[in-house]
């Protein structure tokens, strides 16, 4: 492992000292892959990978996702002495992990259920050429072991076979985690990391190339303007400098993504500080389950919204129903109308049941002179308790009276009750209530 270490640092050291290049020739291979931008993290990645690409030395490329990593990947294999040969880019994280094996080192027929014959993996086909792993972060430890094997000694084993095969192939891995941390926590093989990173090229973020961000949003402007005949999108002063304190978590591919929309929505091709600030993503805080947008309230929503509003007003009555009977227990445990009064959902009122078992086993005189001291209930509670609390009810009579007020005008009926006039139809027939 010390050795590893030694050998990457010497490496790099190396490659550090290696005499800068020319500004023609750095313009070129930007044009060539299609790299925009001068800011000096971005010079000096593109300097790194020249450098280390005539060799066969393994490559990891560090970056955050949208930053461009396949784009240094290929002016590597271009640059290389295995440029004659085949090119391929893996998403290891986009493998399934019972398959990554297969993909990559292929597999004899009767390996597994599903093998009908053999089949050629990814290293075979590439051999003599180069491999990029993109997301190697993402590959299983037992894939890693597999890769290392590869690394080291040029060779790998098919799946469901004992022979060993010979390939050379250069090597380019590319993540946008951070391996070292994922080494701590047991996820990635810590004798895999230092041999992936022989050279490391890290690719500087978008917000940290500010002066890249103009001529990029210029570069993707141009090219959605040819793509659909229209003029290219400019931006006013003030639209630039809000373009340049925007972070971009997505880095050059969410930009892009932004040119595209504006240049395709907007008919002005001025874009002012008003008009970007739509397109920008703002951190939207989070909205109740329950919510949802007006115009998804309508058609075929309306029936949740009245389940909705009836389990309210369930819930509301049973509460009304508790607190009526409590305070007529308090008044007279003997009353005519408890005995009357619906009992509530179990659960909702089990508190209402404590004020009048709390008396029993007092003493009669203690008890009476407490009686006294209660308050007495409102007249008007004991007429509520009288009535009829059922939730048809209620929805009959709200139903008549809207009938009524719109002179049985069933499309403004069903509007002020907030339902649909189908909904109202079935109610009316529901209910008896045809004119």
């Amino acid at each position: 492992m010390a050795i590893d270490v030694i050998k990457r640092v010497t490496i790099s050291y190396f490659c550090v000292k290696f005499a800068p290049m020319q500004e023609a020739e750095r313009q070129h291979l930007k044009q060539q892959f299609g790299i925009i931008g001068n800011s000096p993290p971005l010079n000096r990645a593109i300097e790194v990978a020249v450098q280390v690409a005539p060799t066969a030395m393994t490559v990891l490329i560090t970056g955050e996702s949208g930053t461009g990593k396949e784009s240094f990947s290929k002016l590597i294999h271009t640059l290389s002495p295995y440029k004659h040969g085949k090119f391929i880019a893996i998403n290891c994280g986009a493998i399934p992990e019972g398959t990554i094996d297969s993909e990559l080192f292929g597999h004899e027929k009767g390996a597994f259920t599903g093998a009908a014959e053999a089949r050629r993996g990814y290293f075979e086909e590439v051999d003599k050429g180069t491999i990029f792993l993109d997301e190697i972060g993402e590959m299983p430890l037992g894939t890693q072991t597999r890769l290392l094997r590869i690394l080291e000694y040029g060779e790998f084993i098919k799946v469901g076979s004992s022979k060993p095969q010979k390939v050379k192939v250069r090597v380019i891995a590319a993540t946008n985690v951070d391996l070292l941390e994922a080494v701590h926590k047991n996820k990635f093989r810590e004798d895999l990391y230092y041999r992936l990173s022989t050279v490391p090229i890290a690719i500087p973020p978008l917000r940290e190339r500010d002066t890249d961000i103009t001529l990029l949003f210029r570069k993707f402007a141009t090219e959605f303007a040819d793509q659909y005949f229209v003029k290219p999108i400019h931006l006013t002063e003030e639209a630039r400098k809000m373009l340049l304190r925007y972070r971009f978590p997505g880095n050059i591919r969410q930009l892009k993504n932004l040119v595209e929309q504006i240049s395709v929505l907007e008919i002005d091709r001025t874009i002012t500080q008003e008009k970007l600030v739509q397109y920008l993503p703002q951190a939207q805080p989070a909205l109740p389950a329950l919510y949802q947008p007006t115009h998804a309230n309508e058609g075929l929503h309306e029936r949740e919204i009245l389940y909705r509003i009836l389990f309210d007003m369930r819930r509301d009555i049973n509460e009304l129903k508790g607190l009526i009977r409590d305070l007529l227990n308090t008044h007279n445990a003997d009353s005519e109308v408890i005995k009357e009064l619906p009992k509530p959902l179990p659960g909702l009122t089990a508190a209402t049941t404590t004020s009048s078992s709390a008396t029993q086993g007092m003493d009669p005189d203690l008890a009476d002179q407490q009686h006294q001291h209660r308050p007495q209930p409102p007249a008007a509670l004991q007429s509520v308790s009288e009535e009829n609390l059922s939730i048809e009810v209620k929805e009959k009579e709200l139903i008549s009276k809207a009938l009524a007020r719109h002179n049985h005008n069933r499309r403004k009926a069903a509007e002020s009750l907030g339902i649909s006039e189908r909904t109202l139809y079935r109610k009316i027939t529901q209910y008896g209530l045809e004119c």
